[in-house]
């Protein structure tokens, strides 16, 4: 029997970031395994079943840019879509899709099996195989990654691993007084990899996050919740899908109570959050049903989506009702709400802990400091949701095919100007996190930059320049920038009501129906070419001034830091400082002025150490 395979990358785990990790790799010319434990959980939406939101969206829409799977994928399953915060501006609007959740899994999996380079394999990952750095590796880096062993005494060798594992590092999920191992409801767990990280001197940390019980749709009464329906004209995540024909599901609300939050708090003392079975921490923006009556106890109702989960199941996600309290109160607690007293749960609801690694042990292109060629992408990090998975899988596949193209310094990074993957990556290694990371609109600085309908021209050319982006990508991606040139120059020699179109749209109510109106030939131009045009010409002054900003942060961004510079040595520097920054090792000054605690003083005195050094070495 073989018990050895060689390739260039391996990616462990096939849920979101594993995925557009193995894609990403394989679409670089790298040959690539992706090893998970169970083929039929490809891609699998572990809790509700949608993608995107506001933030998220948006990261969904970049991933696409870059020729990922996702908005492809969501696209073609899709059966609501929304465009959230749409009487807002442009960088507030996020798209949001239901999807039929089997459909998707199985579209994830039809992707990824279909993918050149990419070999897809059942195996049981139980530890990391490595071996001393080569001499001159820099920084903090002592062992280099060689491979994995399986189940079976079965070897992958590889020189680049991607660890993208979720919440199944040691997980233990909690019911009420009930505990199992597993990192999901019906699957096992694993401790091997976590024991592996730590003997290689990784720092492991716990969170919890939780999911909501699912009830059968026939027993629900829908007359007495409110109906939410899709949007009339959907818009597609994918700028390679040119309509969005399938029918559209509504979903409902439906509200708690005072009595729901009586029955809760008369069972605190049965709820693993507050009995002390649980002692991580877990999301603050989506607490469990139990933390928000405590900490919101003057709230008489919360609000709780029903969702579908697909066109051919009756499963119905509670969205808004996490919870880890027993069976027996999550029965009582929907006998007691409008619409669902009659409701039959039919998965109920829990939370799960995990291991993760603070993700400031991480480089930018999200390679480990510690160990060279290996790589953390997902929940691994500290982070929560598909979509922010999905962009740190793309990241660390194309920078770990990268650089074995083209050498061990190659890198591909996306700064904070440029994507909200960039933010999300940015904030990860330089601030570290203390909670589930989630993406918010309000965590990037040039939200005005990065709308959701623009992350083609943002991110499309990076992408062209690595070698992510498909022929048919770049046609269509050269013709819709050609168009957009064209008519922004056309409305500056069209006048409309004594003054050029352009000036005219600078107007804040005025609109390109408007324009329509005096100069027919423009009722002609697709939606997505005038929505850029129009959104370019109206926020040209914003976005000017933001560039300045984006200048400056870009001066520092060049300054770098040697990668075996002794911060510890800056004698005049407070010690919290010094030890900030040994401990995150920033990478650039840029870097180092959003590390919490580190002031405008301590980056003056930095500088001035550089530059001696500098001078030093010239």
């Amino acid at each position: 029997m073989r018990m050895h395979y060689d390739y260039d990358i391996l990616v462990i785990g096939a849920g979101h970031a594993g995925t557009e990790a193995a894609l990403a790799a394989a679409r670089l010319g790298a040959r690539t395994a992706l090893l998970t434990s169970n083929l039929d959980t490809v891609g699998q939406m572990s809790c509700n079943p949608a993608i995107g939101g506001i933030g998220k969206g948006q990261i969904v829409r970049e991933i696409d840019a870059l020729g990922g799977a996702m908005g492809l994928a969501t696209d073609a399953t899709g059966i609501q879509f929304r465009l959230l915060n749409r009487r807002k501006g442009p960088a507030m609007r996020g798209p949001r899709a239901q999807t039929d959740k089997k459909a998707y899994q199985n579209e994830i999996k039809r992707i990824v099996e279909w993918q050149g380079n990419l070999t897809l394999r059942q195996e049981a990952v139980e530890e990391l195989i490595d071996e001393p750095a080569a001499r001159g590796e820099a920084g903090e880096t002592r062992r280099r990654v060689t491979g994995v062993r399986c189940g079976g005494g079965v070897v992958y060798r590889a020189p680049r691993v991607i660890l993208t594992t979720g919440t199944f590092l040691s997980a233990l999920m909690h019911t009420g007084e009930t505990k199992t191992p597993g990192g999901r409801a019906g699957e096992g767990t694993g401790s091997g990899i976590s024991a592996a990280l730590r003997r290689l001197g990784f720092r492991v940390a716990r969170f919890k996050t939780g999911t909501p019980p699912r009830l059968n749709a026939r027993t629900i009464d829908f007359s007495q919740t409110e109906e939410q329906p899709g949007d009339e004209r959907p818009e597609p995540f994918s700028f390679l899908t040119t309509q969005l024909t399938q029918r559209q599901v509504p979903c409902h609300i439906a509200h708690t109570n005072p009595r729901v939050h009586e029955l809760i708090r008369a069972n605190l003392h049965r709820a693993p959050m507050y009995t002390g079975q649980i002692e991580s921490g877990g999301p603050r923006y989506c607490p469990s049903i139990e933390d928000k009556v405590v900490r919101f106890a003057d709230k008489p109702q919360h609000q709780l989506f029903l969702e579908p989960e697909g066109y051919h199941t009756a499963e119905i996600y509670v969205n808004g009702l996490p919870t880890s309290l027993p069976r027996d109160v999550q029965e009582g607690m929907f006998r007691l709400i409008p619409g669902l007293t009659r409701a039959e749960i039919m998965r109920y609801g829990y939370a799960v802990e995990y291991d993760y690694c603070p993700p400031d042990q991480l480089r930018r292109t999200l390679q480990t400091k510690l160990v060279a060629g290996l790589y953390f992408a997902g929940q691994i990090n500290g982070t929560t949701g598909y979509e922010e998975a999905a962009g740190q899988g793309l990241m660390a596949g194309a920078n770990a095919a990268l650089t074995l193209r083209d050498g061990p310094d190659a890198e591909f990074i996306l700064s904070r100007d440029e994507a909200y993957i960039g933010v999300l990556i940015d904030d990860l290694v330089t601030r570290g996190v203390d909670e589930p990371y989630r993406m918010f609109t309000s965590r990037a600085e040039f939200r005005l930059k990065l709308r959701y309908d623009n992350a083609d021209r943002r991110l499309t050319p990076r992408g062209l320049d690595v070698g992510l982006i498909s022929p048919d990508r770049e046609s269509r991606f050269r013709k819709k920038s050609k168009a957009i040139c064209q008519w922004r120059a056309a409305l500056d020699s069209l006048r409309i009501d004594g003054v050029t179109a352009t000036r005219f749209l600078r107007r804040p109510d005025a609109t390109w129906m408007d324009l329509a109106r005096s100069a027919p030939e423009l009722s002609t131009v697709p939606s997505e070419v005038a929505e850029q045009v129009t959104h370019d010409i109206k926020y040209a002054g914003y976005i000017a001034r933001q560039d300045i900003e984006v200048q400056r942060q870009r001066r520092l961004a060049h300054k770098r830091i040697p990668a075996d510079f002794d911060f510890l040595a800056l004698a005049h520097m407070r010690n919290e400082a010094r030890e900030r920054l040994s401990r995150h090792r920033p990478e650039t000054i840029d870097q180092a002025t959003r590390i919490s605690g580190i002031t405008p003083a301590d980056i003056a005195l930095l500088l001035v150490y550089l530059e001696g050094k500098r001078r030093v070495n010239a």
